[in-house]
């Protein structure tokens, strides 16, 4: 599994990122544009599995885009949402849904249980 961060920046009307850790890049009007060239020159330096990318605006010029290549199946940990995000695989299989949280009836207590009232 690998994880591609870029520190994306724009200047003027263009989008311009810097992988942390390497040196893959590429340019773009809009952030839509930027991400999807961004995942094809990352599946072009590693394609070992399924893709899941997240991208984060941090300010109206800065933002953090991360490309997970090879989470199938699993879970992957995006830093930049610090969410946990599944990778489903294929077509096949299906989202695990989390479980429902039960419900606790929550008692109302009476003054009498207290002990004294309000107006004594």
């Amino acid at each position: 599994m690998g994880v591609f961060t870029y520190v994306c920046r724009k200047n003027g009307d263009e989008w311009s990122p810097k992988q942390l850790s390497g040196d893959l890049e590429a340019s773009a009007s809009s952030t839509y544009e930027l991400q999807r060239k961004l995942v094809q020159i990352t599946l072009s330096s590693d394609s070992s599995g399924g893709v899941q990318s997240s991208f984060s605006l941090i300010t109206p010029t800065f933002a953090v885009f991360q490309v997970i290549v090879g989470a199938v199946g699993g879970r992957a940990f995006i830093a930049a949402g610090g969410a946990a995000a599944g990778a489903p695989s294929g077509g096949g299989a299906a989202a695990e849904a989390p479980p429902a949280e039960e419900k606790k009836e929550e008692k109302e207590e009476s003054d009498e249980d207290m002990g004294f009232s309000l107006f004594d």
